[in-house]
């Protein structure tokens, strides 16, 4: 629907607007459009006049001639700020969808936010300058009040951090009591910063299990309660994170309570470069690949000001998330068993739908991300290759002559190829238990 619009809004002929892949099941023509449902239910697609015809013609067999001339309303007789802002129209339409259902969500639903005032832990290495006294608060302390708010849930930290006064603000704490003074950043990133260096208190439940991660081989399981970690007894999620993080790469056993029974399992954390949440130090820690499990929550209401916030903030740290994870993959940090293709995509879906409507329109807004930020890797046949092509042609005056564009087409399809080959080999040997 992106391209399709911004087509139309520079004057392209679009020849086809298709939901679906493959033969044609249904439709009918309106104007210089025909809109149809294909067979194959996977995406969709958008013909657009004059879009690389020379390049498929020639891919596909057909004779070597003389260079067409684009009509007016060809996608290649349009300037390069038009094209550009044609391919680009996708990844936009994607970020936007995510955007807007992380904002209805948080319009409709609120924010979730856990029961607890107590807090779990206290990454030092996190803290903003002024904020270095938040260090001393102990695991299991909770907060009563910071400046003149008091604090009733974890979402109350929330905001006195994110949307309260900056400057000194005396933050009370109780079990055991202190008052501690703290510098509240004025810019919203080192408030960020200071959020996230503090741990809520919480059980060491599993909330999820990635796919394929330490955790799944292992055969931990959503639901599971961790006991013990090497004999030592887990009190809380901080204390379960930090007894992983140490034990990169090594076999290590732990005890889960699952419908009332005690199970042992083994399980080797990953090595990844992370911070450490014991040292507050960069290095080699242990990751098994599970998500925390959250039971007592309480729902805030949002005003339309403040739904749009936390909309605009879901979006930027799922895209984050999503960009650490592939230059983690890049450099190695994480493994690359850890990438999926349709059937995880299918057992991730199926679970968020399982949980309601909220977290499965969660799924939708992240896949929507990912998808986006896929999109525009610069592999030729993705928007990413097609935007690099126009770059080049800005730069250089002229457009890559049609024997170039094939010989990268052609690249770019033999890449897409092995990443679909690597994703579904992942997917198959974690189902053969691989």
């Amino acid at each position: 629907l992106g391209h399709f619009w911004a087509a139309k809004s520079v004057g392209i002929e679009v020849q086809r607007f298709s939901i679906g892949l493959g033969p044609r099941v249904w439709g009918f023509v309106r104007g210089d459009t025909e809109y149809v449902l294909s067979a194959i239910p996977l995406g969709g697609y958008v013909k657009m006049a004059g879009m690389d015809d020379e390049v498929m013609e020639r891919i596909e067999g057909g004779p070597v001639g003389e260079p067409r001339q684009p009509g007016p309303r060809d996608f290649d007789a349009k300037p390069v700020w038009a094209r550009a802002w044609v391919i680009s129209a996708g990844v936009i339409m994607n970020m936007l969808f995510a955007l807007v259902t992380f904002t209805v969500m948080a319009g409709f639903w609120g924010a979730a936010a856990p029961a607890t005032t107590r807090i779990g832990g206290v990454n030092a290495a996190l803290l903003p300058v002024g904020a270095e006294a938040l260090a001393d608060a102990g695991p299991g302390s909770r907060i009563e009040r910071i400046g003149d708010r008091d604090i009733e849930h974890w979402g109350d930290v929330q905001r006195a951090i994110m949307d309260g006064p900056a400057g000194s603000q005396r933050f009370v704490l109780t079990g055991p009591d202190a008052t501690l003074d703290v510098v509240v950043p004025a810019d919203e990133v080192d408030r960020g910063r200071l959020l996230a260096a503090l741990d809520f208190w919480a059980e060491a439940s599993i909330g999820g299990v990635t796919p394929g991660s330490p955790a799944d081989r292992g055969g931990m399981e959503a639901g599971d309660r961790v006991v013990t970690v090497e004999g030592t007894p887990i009190t809380s999620w901080d204390r379960f994170v930090r007894e992983v993080q140490v034990r990169p790469g090594m076999e290590t056993r732990m005890e889960v309570r699952r419908d009332g029974e005690v199970l042992a399992l083994t399980l080797t954390p990953n090595a990844v470069e992370g911070t450490s949440a014991l040292t507050g130090e960069t290095g080699t820690i242990g990751q098994v690949g599970v998500v925390q499990g959250l039971d007592d929550l309480v729902q805030i209401r949002l005003s339309p000001a403040e739904a749009a916030t936390l909309g605009w903030r879901r979006t930027v740290v799922t895209t984050g998330a999503i960009l650490g994870f592939l230059g983690d993959l890049v450099t190695g940090n994480v493994s690359p068993r850890n990438v999926g293709s349709i059937v995880t995509i299918g057992e991730v879906s199926g679970q968020a739908a399982e949980q309601g409507l909220e977290p499965f329109l969660g799924f939708m807004a992240m896949f929507s991300i990912n998808l986006a930020i896929l999109n525009l890797l610069p592999i030729p046949v993705l928007d990413g290759g097609h935007l690099v092509f126009l770059v080049v042609e800005a730069v250089r005056g002229r457009a890559l002559s049609v024997d170039q564009r094939i010989r990268l087409s052609q690249f770019g399809m033999v890449v897409i190829i092995g990443l679909m080959v690597w994703a579904l080999s992942n997917d198959f040997m974690r189902l053969l238990g691989l």
